[in-house]
C-alpha cells in the first residue's frame, strides 16, 4: 500500500513538471543588437544580456532585436549658503527599442531619465570620486535594464513606426 502512495505522489509530481514546462514556451525571445554608449553601453549590453538570460528571453536567432542607448551627464552644483559641501550630480539617460526583424519596423520603445548624486571629494587625487561615479553609472543601468523589462508586456509588440 505504501509503495502505491508512493507512486501516485510521484506520478502528480511529474505532471506538475510537465505542466510549468509547458508554458515557459510561449515566453517572448529577444536578441540584443547595437547598443551606443561606448563603455556605458558596453556595460548596458552585458546587463540585458545576463536579465534576459536569467529569465530565458535571450536567443539570438530571435525576430525582436533589442537596439539601445545610453548616456550619463555630469556637472556640480553646491548645496548650501555657506558653499562647503559641494556634490555631482550625474543624470543617466537611456532609449531602448524592440526591432521586428521580419516586419522591419519598432514594435516598442522605451525612454527613461534619472538623476543620482555624490558629495565631491575636494580633489581630483581621490579615487573616491571615480568609484562613486562608476557605481552610480552601474546602479542607474541596472536601474534601466529591471524597469525596461517589467514593462514589457506582449500584446503592446505590435509595428508603430517604419525603420
Amino acid at each position: 500500500m505504501f509503495k502505491i502512495k508512493l507512486l501516485i505522489l510521484l506520478l502528480n509530481s511529474f505532471l506538475f513538471l510537465t505542466c510549468t514546462n509547458s508554458q515557459q514556451e510561449n515566453i517572448i525571445k529577444f536578441s540584443v543588437g547595437y547598443i551606443g554608449g561606448e563603455y556605458d553601453g558596453l556595460l548596458l549590453a552585458n546587463q540585458l544580456r545576463s536579465h534576459l538570460r536569467n529569465f530565458n528571453m535571450l536567443d539570438d536567432k530571435s525576430e525582436f532585436q533589442i537596439q539601445a542607448s545610453i548616456s550619463h551627464s555630469s556637472n556640480v552644483f553646491i548645496t548650501n549658503i555657506d558653499n562647503t559641501s559641494d556634490r555631482e550630480k550625474i543624470k543617466s539617460s537611456i532609449n531602448l527599442k524592440i526591432y521586428n526583424k521580419k516586419s522591419e519596423c519598432y514594435v516598442y520603445s522605451y525612454l527613461d531619465s534619472t538623476t543620482q548624486f555624490y558629495i565631491l571629494a575636494s580633489s581630483d587625487n581621490f579615487t573616491s570620486n571615480k568609484k562613486a561615479s562608476q557605481q552610480i553609472k552601474f546602479e542607474n543601468t541596472e536601474y534601466f535594464v529591471k524597469k525596461f523589462l517589467n514593462s514589457l508586456t506582449v500584446g503592446e509588440l505590435v509595428c508603430n513606426e517604419k525603420k
